[in-house]
């Protein structure tokens, strides 16, 4: 991500210019310490499943602790952020959809 100095990255599973997926399916990395430090909205709903380590996320005005094996569900416009404390790594899969309105065309042309 821009201006992390590569603490907080993201791994890209699914090609995301290609109508053919309907869904980003992202692993997010985040090292000890790292956060995103502003609250950010999404237009689509999208769950996270925790892979590894723990960390405190923001939803909606309130903090959470999470940690591997749990699983989060936003709904759209959900302000969210996240603080990795550490002592390890955080990581995360992240799943939202995408290319879900696509413009249909008589015939069955896109």
């Amino acid at each position: 991500m821009p201006d992390t100095d590569g603490t907080w990255r993201t791994t890209r599973m699914l090609q995301t210019d290609d109508l053919a997926y309907d869904m980003h399916c992202n692993v997010v990395t985040f090292e000890p310490g790292a956060s995103i430090p502003f609250a950010e909205t999404h237009i689509m709903e999208h769950g996270l499943l925790m892979l590894e380590g723990k960390a405190v996320y923001h939803m909606n005005g309130d903090w959470v602790e999470v940690e591997a094996g749990d699983y989060l569900s936003l709904r759209a416009f959900c302000p969210q952020a996240c603080y990795a404390g550490g002592p390890g790594q955080f990581r995360y899969l992240l799943y939202k959809d995408v290319n879900r309105q696509v413009r249909l065309t008589p015939g069955g042309g896109r």
